[in-house]
């Protein structure tokens, strides 16, 4: 799956680029058409420690899912966006299988 990884205003590291990748390839676990996504990285300017903020968009064929998580770092943050696209992609599933 293809993996777009923008970070505003501040250089991500390797690290965490390969982390993104590797969590975003087990998708394709639960939900095998997903096309591509697309991270966004931003650090809030504020005082409080939560200021970390994880936006993914994930392109399956017909939809989007877009989540947005807020963590105190961002590897918390992709963990609980991708929980939360993971249940996404099974409800998806779910219907379809109920259609056909």
């Amino acid at each position: 799956m293809k993996v777009h990884a923008q970070s505003v205003n501040f250089n991500a590291d390797g690290k965490l680029m390969d982390f993104i990748q590797n969590r975003l390839d087990k998708m394709e676990t639960f939900y095998d058409k997903v096309i591509s996504s697309d991270v966004y990285l931003k650090v809030e300017n504020t005082s409080a420690k939560e200021n970390k903020i994880v936006e993914i968009k994930l392109n399956v064929p017909k939809d989007n899912f877009v989540v947005k998580k807020q963590c105190k770092s961002f590897e918390e943050a992709v963990d609980s966006a991708c929980s939360s696209l993971e249940r996404k992609l099974i409800k998806r599933k779910e219907k379809l299988r109920v259609q056909v």
